[in-house]
């Protein structure tokens, strides 16, 4: 009896190593490991020599976030705005979380006549699945529909462009730019909607006092967001128009988040207006990009040298002057490290030694495979050039 169960849980932790990213997403795949879950448990204090691999099997569990079943009635589940379909004055509030299919959001959806109704969804949601949300709140009959004024969901860019989605797809909220919106409208009216129609975003909010601005670069929150962006997003990244409407919403959000703390440096030195106090500043954000590379977040690292090398930064001559020496030779290796120089050879013999967890440099990657994307044929004489892919 040992020698089986012992042969069911590795089956069961290698099947939870090798799936945890699909158990994660899908709440009805990890019924099964619930139950064998809880039925190992209830072997602990018999099997005393299986106590290692069960020790290991709880911590899987934990990280996978499978919820054991309880007497007691869940809490509900948190819903939350996904922030790039709000204004953008919303989208400055909102904390930065790492998105999974099986999110709960609002999100708006227009009407031609510029109203809008706000529905509660699954972030992988299919477009039939939302329009028979924005169906239910139009009070919109079977009627209707009958008599062809069904409803169709079309994405609408600030340039005016606009796309009819099928029924069938998925993940449509990942797939909308800044500047877009969905419309639900019938095809009749279709041909009415004009990039006029489309929500004007507002201007950033000014800032509210220090620390209210943005968060300051963390692992924690970085190492959160990677570990939720699928290998495949940065294929479908790349390939983008070319495959049809894919999830990339976390890879997004990852780029986007190292784009926000490049201007949150350069932001909050240039509102510091005492020369002594900027000068504090200045070194603080140096040790705060050294402590990064010391934690092999290099994405934060990168985001904080190229927001203190911005030009308005850089021209504060004042400002350097008052740096002590030590911090100044700091800054110069880091910007050696930056360097481009020979497509970033240092920063790639720096990387290579490193050992994971470690948050690499994102936008190098997208651009290693945007060349090698343009770069070479997909096909070659009418067959597939499978040294490319």
């Amino acid at each position: 009896g040992l020698r089986r169960k012992r042969a069911v849980l590795a089956v069961l932790l290698h099947f939870l190593e090798t799936y945890k990213g699909l158990l994660q997403e899908e709440e009805s795949a990890g019924k099964v490991i619930k139950e064998l879950y809880l039925l190992i448990m209830k072997d602990t204090s018999l099997y005393h020599e299986l106590e290692d691999e069960i020790i290991k099997l709880h911590q899987l569990v934990e990280t996978v976030e499978l919820k054991v079943a309880d007497e007691t009635p869940p809490p509900n589940k948190q819903v939350k705005p996904l922030f790039r379909h709000f204004r953008r004055i919303d989208s400055c509030l909102q904390t930065r979380v790492a998105f999974r299919g099986s999110d709960e959001i609002f999100c708006r959806v227009y009407m031609p006549d510029h109203s809008y109704v706000t529905i509660r969804s699954r972030l992988s949601a299919s477009v039939q699945d939302i329009l028979a949300s924005v169906t239910e709140k139009l009070q919109y009959s079977e009627e209707q529909s009958a008599r062809g004024d069904a409803l169709i969901l079309v994405t609408m860019a600030s340039s005016g462009e606009k796309a009819v989605l099928q029924p069938s797809e998925e993940c449509v909220f990942t797939t909308l730019g800044i500047n877009s919106h969905l419309f639900a409208c019938t095809r009749d009216t279709f041909d009415s909607l004009v990039s006029g129609d489309t929500p004007t975003p507002l201007p950033p909010p000014p800032a509210q006092g220090r620390g209210t601005r943005g968060d300051p670069p963390s692992p924690d929150n970085e190492f959160a967001t990677i570990t939720c962006v699928a290998q495949v997003e940065f294929v479908d990244y790349v390939f983008h128009g070319e495959r049809g409407r894919r999830e990339t919403a976390n890879l997004e959000l990852l780029l986007q988040r190292c784009s926000e703390v490049q201007h949150w440096v350069g932001t909050e030195l240039l509102l510091c207006e005492a020369l002594g106090k900027r000068a504090h500043l200045l070194k603080k954000l140096i040790k705060i990009a050294a402590i990064c590379k010391q934690n092999q977040d290099m994405l934060s690292f990168y985001a904080i040298v190229i927001g203190l090398n911005n030009a308005a930064i850089s021209r504060l001559r004042l400002t350097w002057e008052k740096l002590p020496g030590k911090f100044k030779n700091l800054f110069r290796k880091f910007e050696n490290l930056t360097d481009p120089c020979r497509n970033h050879k240092t920063y790639r013999e720096v990387l290579a030694k490193m050992k994971p967890p470690l948050i690499p440099f994102v936008p190098l990657i997208l651009k290693d495979l945007t060349f090698l994307h343009e770069g070479s044929k997909t096909l070659l004489d009418g067959l597939v050039n499978v040294e490319k892919l």
